[in-house]
């Protein structure tokens, strides 16, 4: 039977913004309060999801969450009509305001773990949504996301969900963007590698000393434990605390692995080459190409600067790898000197492909944020809710409900407008019907 991994993409809300919100999340900070584009960000996602298609990939996509949330805001107790809840929260408490209107639930790499059925004890793929405590804006996510997941992966006979992780730092975490499966395909068992900042119950172990840590070990073990892994299977990495000072939040910002291959640079880990010599074990006598940047070909300032690990790696329906990067990457020297070069050499990655997100990346993410991994058979794959999948006449629906919907421009401060509120529920409203995966959000369900 065929393995496919398929790539599912967030998209990108009508409430698109930039708010600042991340610290640790240096481009986050950088371009807090500029304007943004929520139609042309959806579009650029969108049009990357097509690309991949268009390359023979299985793409998919995820619904968005509702920005503002009036949900939470009214939970903070702001109260009255949805006009009133967002104008007395914008005057009394603007920094709570901001926090419930975030856009970051595009990134999608911080939406679950997933585990495929070929490493779990039961045979089925595992999700787990993260419960990112670590940021409060991000922390209001994962109930709405668990529903988003079911309504894409409904059928209990090959997919199982789980309850997100207790919301507390001492299980903090970040979802697939600190998770990587090693494999020699996607149908046989691999190596999941559970990268970590911190250990939560000891703190006399290694941690940053300038920004947090927001993954933890004892998550990491927890997650492993509902989706059924064995020993055998699993490897826990820690990240480099000294990274995580210069700006690397998740390990998607400095390290990349797709099958037999770990992209990453030089200062990622912490006791690299225990690390690799674990996971080489647990690997077996399959070849592991560890294809390593070093910091005087890219610094980790370029890198984060660039989102040169937070780029794809896919393997074509050819069998080579290619690279899907954002356009910085082409547009700095070093960068795109390495990634010429690396095509070259001896590893599976024969391809790059640049592609403009800018609108994601102003906020702290790349091509890699954008998109949730999930490797299934061709009977799982059928099993999906085929609605969320992209195809031409999907992807056509999908850029139509965009142009009517989205506005051209958005300033933070047009965040309160509760006609901004109500062009956003009826555009999600409308969303849900297109993709059939049910009242997800509060809105709905009240």
């Amino acid at each position: 039977m065929k393995q496919f991994e398929v790539n599912f993409d967030g998209l990108v809300g009508p409430t698109h913004n930039y708010a600042g919100l991340s610290f640790g999340n240096v481009a986050s900070l950088s371009n807090a309060n500029a304007n943004s584009s929520p139609k042309q960000a959806a579009k650029q996602g969108l049009q990357k999801m097509k690309a991949l298609h268009d390359m023979g990939m299985i793409q998919g996509v995820l619904a968005p969450q509702e920005r503002p949330d009036i949900f939470t805001l009214r939970r903070l107790g702001f109260t009255g009509s949805d006009a009133r809840v967002l104008e007395q929260a914008a005057a009394q408490a603007p920094e709570v305001f901001q926090a419930c209107c975030s856009a970051s639930s595009m990134w999608t790499a911080n939406a679950a773990t997933v585990s495929p059925s070929a490493d779990t004890a039961n045979g089925k793929v595992h999700f787990t949504p993260a419960n990112l405590t670590n940021k409060f804006h991000r922390s209001l996510e994962p109930e709405v996301t668990g529903r988003i997941l079911k309504g894409t992966f409904a059928d209990e006979k090959y997919f199982d969900h789980h309850t997100h992780l207790p919301d507390n730092e001492h299980f903090g975490d970040e979802g697939a963007a600190n998770h990587t499966r090693l494999c020699t395909d996607y149908g046989h068992a691999g190596v999941e590698m559970f990268v970590y900042g911190r250990y939560a119950f000891d703190g006399s172990k290694p941690a940053p000393k300038k920004y947090p840590a927001r993954q933890t070990f004892e998550a990491c073990q927890a997650i492993a434990r509902l989706h059924g892994l064995s020993e055998e299977n699993v490897v826990y990495v820690q990240q480099n605390p000294d990274v995580i000072d210069q700006g690397v939040f998740h390990n998607d910002v400095i390290s990349v692995g797709n099958q037999n291959v770990l992209f990453y640079h030089e200062q990622a880990f912490l006791n690299t080459d225990a690390a690799f010599a674990e996971i080489q074990q647990k690997f077996g006598d399959h070849k592991l190409h560890f294809v390593r940047v070093d910091s005087a070909d890219v610094s980790v300032q370029e890198a984060v600067k660039t989102y040169l690990f937070n780029t794809q790696i896919l393997t074509l329906p050819n069998g080579e790898m290619a690279i899907i990067a954002p356009t910085e990457c082409e547009e700095s020297e070093s960068v795109n000197r390495y990634l010429s070069n690396l095509v070259t050499q001896d590893t599976p990655i024969k391809q790059v492909h640049y592609f403009d997100v800018k609108q994601s990346m102003r906020n702290g993410g790349g091509p890699a944020c954008l998109r949730l991994r999930v490797a299934m058979t061709e009977s799982e794959v059928s099993a999906v809710n085929q609605n969320t999948l992209i195809n031409d006449e999907q992807f056509a629906r999908l850029n139509a409900w965009v142009d009517k919907h989205y506005r051209d421009a958005l300033n933070v401060n047009d965040l309160r407008d509760p006609q901004l509120l109500v062009e956003s529920r009826t555009a999600l409203d409308e969303l849900t019907q297109l993709l059939k995966i049910g009242s997800v959000y509060p809105f709905q369900q009240d």
